[in-house]
C-alpha cells in the first residue's frame, strides 16, 4: 500500500509540469499571469491555436500567415512536418545500420573489436557544438545546407552511437548457441540474422526507435546551424517566440502541445515491444 502511495505521487510530481503547460495552451494572456494561478479552474480558449496554426474556431483552415506576439510571422503546420519527417527518416536510418553493426560486434570477433566499441562510446561523449561549425562550412560547400539530407544525415549520425551501443546489448543476451545450432542446421549468417535473432530482438529495436525519435525530436543546435529560411522544425521555431517585446507563453505552450503529438503517437504504436526492449536483458540466468 505504502509502496502504491509513493509511485502514484512520484507520478503526479512529473505529470503536473506537463498538465500546468497544456493547460497554459488553453488560456488567454491574462488568465496565463493571474496570481495565484487558476491551476484547476480557468476559461479555455482556442486562441492561441488559432494564431499559431492559422484556424478557426470551426476547425477550417483560416489565414497561413498569421503575424504573431512580437511581429513574428509563423507557418507551424510546415513546421511540424519538417520535425515529423527529419525525425521518422533518421530515426529509421540510424536503427538500420545499427542493428547491422551491433550484430557484427556481438556475434563476430575480429581484431580490435573492443577497441572499436570504446571509439563509438567517445563519439557519443563529445559535444555537439565541437563539430557544429566545420559541419556547416562541409554542408556549404556541398549545397546540403536547408535541406532535408543534411539534417536527415546530421541526425542519424548523432543517434548512431546510441543506437549502435544499445543494440549490441541486445544482441548481446540472445546466446550464441542459437546461432552455432542454426549453423548446424545448414543456415546461413544473413538467415539466421533474419529469421532467428532479428525476432527476438524487435523490443530492443523499439526501444531503440523511441530514443533516436525523441533525441531527434528535441534536437535544437545542429537543426539552426545547419539550415537558414525554408525548413525549421520546432525546437527551432519555439526559440523565435521570445523577442524584444516579450514571450508569447501561450503561442509558446500552444505549438508545444501539439509537438508532444506525433512523440505520443510513435510511442503507443511501438509501446507492446517497448516494454519488452526496456525488460531485455534484466533477468540473468
Amino acid at each position: 500500500m505504502v509502496r502504491a502511495v509513493v509511485a502514484w505521487l512520484v507520478v503526479l510530481l512529473f505529470a503536473f509540469p506537463l498538465y500546468y503547460w497544456i493547460t497554459v495552451a488553453f488560456k488567454d494572456g491574462r488568465e496565463i499571469f493571474n496570481y495565484p494561478p487558476h491551476v484547476w479552474s480557468f476559461s479555455p480558449t482556442l486562441k492561441n491555436f488559432e494564431e499559431v496554426f492559422g484556424i478557426s474556431l470551426g476547425f477550417g483552415f483560416g489565414d497561413p500567415d498569421t503575424v504573431l506576439p512580437g511581429g513574428g510571422n509563423y507557418r507551424m503546420g510546415p513546421r511540424i512536418w519538417d520535425s515529423v519527417v527529419i525525425a521518422v527518416f533518421s530515426t529509421a536510418l540510424a536503427v538500420s545500420i545499427a542493428t547491422f553493426a551491433a550484430y557484427a560486434l556481438s556475434r563476430m570477433d575480429f581484431k580490435g573489436r573492443h577497441h572499436f566499441v570504446a571509439w563509438v562510446l567517445s563519439t557519443r561523449m563529445m559535444p555537439p557544438v565541437a563539430v557544429a561549425i566545420p559541419i556547416f562550412f562541409l554542408y556549404k560547400d556541398i549545397y546540403l545546407l536547408d535541406t532535408y539530407t543534411g539534417v536527415i544525415l546530421i541526425h542519424t549520425l548523432m543517434n548512431l552511437p546510441l543506437a549502435v551501443l544499445l543494440m549490441k546489448s541486445f544482441f548481446d543476451d540472445v546466446p550464441r548457441e542459437i546461432d552455432e545450432s542454426g549453423m548446424i542446421d545448414g543456415a546461413s549468417r544473413w538467415l539466421i540474422f533474419r529469421r532467428i535473432v532479428l525476432p527476438l530482438v524487435k523490443g530492443g529495436i523499439a526501444a531503440t526507435a523511441v530514443l533516436c525519435f525523441i533525441f531527434s525530436w528535441t534536437e535544437f543546435l545542429f537543426v539552426l546551424t545547419l539550415t537558414q529560411t525554408g525548413l525549421k522544425t520546432v525546437p527551432v521555431v519555439s526559440s523565435t517566440f521570445v523577442t524584444s517585446t516579450g514571450t508569447a507563453w501561450g503561442n509558446m505552450a500552444a505549438l508545444g502541445a501539439a509537438a508532444m503529438i506525433p512523440a505520443f503517437i510513435f510511442i503507443l504504436l511501438v509501446q507492446k515491444h517497448l516494454v519488452r526492449g526496456l525488460t531485455l536483458g534484466s533477468v540473468k540466468q
